[in-house]
């Protein structure tokens, strides 16, 4: 398994989740936007907007490569030589505040000296957390990972826990999910199986999501709920700009400005020490957000 068929892999990937959630969106069609890297590379950014349950969305291809910059190194920690990196990576913004955000990513890295990883997770971003809706999530999360490594979940979860959390807030970005990066050899499974999960991961994204928008119906959204939901969305732009590695390092890889930043919300809000009424729902749920995050099986 090369770099080449990876990557091959990666952009059938990035076909088959654009279509099943145009089928699952019912109304708006990804437009895709072709780009070049000047060292090296590039790749297809895809995006839907104005949607029946997507508001904003994306699910972006790339495939860079060339020499380690001096800003890789410093702020990546990464050595001399040359690099090639493919991934996909979505991000949906629903219209509905009753909807999760959700994001999912799955990469391949590999440097000039042989050495190889990959990375990815999913995580689930809900302005409302409903703890049914966040099980579901993760028994299907745990479905994916027990099929190559039982020891996968529980790892990777704590993983994802720790990741997703802004410092600065004291405070989980969602209900948590799966992360996991530096994966090789040393995992136990071979290249071709690492592979083989993160595309089993892709292909279970629009499932995953389906399930989460079909858990119940919802009324029209109150002018109350609007106005968490850009509360909440600036939290999710607090932590890709501040923390995110992702966003770190495709601009430290001179990357495509545009697609890095295809995982900002349409609309975001910051209100001077917001505080929710005590006890409603949004009270519930910063609560929630502020303590440590505990199993949902």
């Amino acid at each position: 398994m090369n770099k080449s068929q990876i990557e091959s892999e990666f952009r059938k990937l990035q076909d088959y989740i654009c279509g099943e959630l145009e089928l699952l969106d019912g109304k708006t069609i990804f437009k895709e936007d072709a780009w070049t890297r000047d060292e090296g590379g590039g790749g297809f950014t895809r995006t839907v907007t104005d949607g029946n349950i997507i508001e904003k969305g994306g699910v972006a291809f790339s495939a860079v490569h060339g020499e380690v910059s001096d800003a890789m190194k410093s702020q990546l920690a990464m050595t001399d030589g040359d690099f090639f990196a493919s991934g996909v990576s979505v991000v949906l913004h629903p219209k509905h505040p009753k909807h999760p955000i959700i994001h999912m990513n799955v990469r391949y890295f590999e440097l000039d000296n042989g050495t190889y990883w990959f990375g990815g997770g999913i995580d689930l971003s809900p302005h409302y957390v409903d703890l049914r809706a966040a099980r579901a999530f993760h028994l299907s999360l745990k479905k994916v990972c027990d099929k190559y490594n039982p020891e996968f979940y529980s790892k990777f979860k704590v993983w994802a826990d720790t990741y997703f959390f802004l410092p600065h807030r004291n405070e989980s970005r969602g209900v948590g999910g799966i992360f996991f990066d530096n994966q090789n050899e040393n995992s136990r499974l071979s290249k071709i199986q690492l592979l083989n999960f993160c595309l089993d991961l892709g292909r279970e994204f629009p499932v995953i999501y389906r399930e989460q928008i079909e858990f119940k119906a919802y009324d029209t959204p109150t002018l109350e709920e609007l106005k968490w939901q850009a509360l909440r969305r600036g939290r999710y732009v607090e932590f890709n700009l501040l923390h995110d590695r992702g966003t770190k390092f495709g601009i430290y890889s001179s990357g495509r400005t545009e697609s890095i930043l295809m995982s900002m919300p349409p609309m975001a809000n910051w209100e001077y020490n917001f505080t929710p009424e005590e006890n409603s729902e949004e009270d519930k749920t910063l609560k929630f957000l502020n303590g440590k995050i505990k199993s949902f099986l």
